[in-house]
């Protein structure tokens, strides 16, 4: 993960909790809802592998010839 994609999940998360802890503090559901969506968000691209999806492009037949 690149420093400009770890930077992105970090604020990414930030503005989740302070978002959720105005929701808890004003009584406001959908905002306490967006802010855990926006860390849950954070936490999902954080543990997600660094290269991407592999893909398998053999087919099982090399040196079958």
């Amino acid at each position: 993960m690149s420093l400009w994609s770890k930077l992105k999940v970090k604020a990414e998360e930030l503005l989740g909790r302070a978002e959720q802890v105005y929701g808890e503090s004003h009584g406001d559901a959908a905002a306490t809802a967006a802010g855990e969506a926006h860390i849950a968000e954070a936490e999902a691209e954080e543990a997600a592998p660094e290269h991407g999806p592999r893909t398998n492009d053999d087919d099982g037949l090399a040196g079958a010839r």
